[in-house]
């Protein structure tokens, strides 16, 4: 498997594009305004693509980088688009004592997609994350809303199996 992450183009519709002509015109020119219509933009496109962070540069008129500064300084923000199955596997002290970087492996190799990007299809993204407050569960991964703990690196592909089909 290549060690490459799976580049998915930009394709942004019509209605995301006004929906983001709304926001820009909510926003400028108000003080604080980057936050709020990061976060508004995200909810539209479900990540932050680098066409859209210009659009917002440029509409705002905020430099791109203190934008870029912003969506990498917090993160609920994301610059890589999901998947319709977000995988996390927490990396987490507990988790990571109790085998997690086996756990990533394994749904790595399942779904031939590296940490940090998303399947060809888009079905499934695969995170890395920190601790998610589920220690005493630890090891853990969530499959959206859907929290797996206890896990062992070889139950990883039946609960994968339960999205694929």
């Amino acid at each position: 498997m290549p060690n490459t992450k799976t580049v998915v183009p930009f394709q942004g519709t019509a209605e995301q594009e006004q929906a983001l002509r709304d926001i820009i015109g909510e926003h400028k020119g108000r003080p604080g305004a980057v936050m709020p219509a990061l976060q508004k933009a995200q909810e539209v496109y479900g990540y932050l693509p680098e066409e859209v962070l210009i659009s917002l540069a440029e509409g705002l008129d905020v430099s791109l980088s203190e934008l870029y500064g912003v969506v990498s300084f917090y993160t609920q923000f994301s610059v890589n688009p999901k998947g319709k199955y977000q995988v996390a596997v927490c990396m987490g002290t507990a988790c990571y004592v109790k085998s997690a970087a086996d756990i990533l492996a394994r749904v790595e190799s399942k779904l031939g997609c590296k940490a940090g990007s998303v399947t060809p299809d888009g079905r499934f993204s695969v995170e890395a994350t920190r601790c998610i407050g589920a220690c005493g569960l630890a090891p853990v991964i969530t499959v959206g809303e859907d929290v797996y703990g206890r896990l062992a690196p070889e139950e990883v592909s039946g609960i994968l199996d339960k999205y694929l089909t």
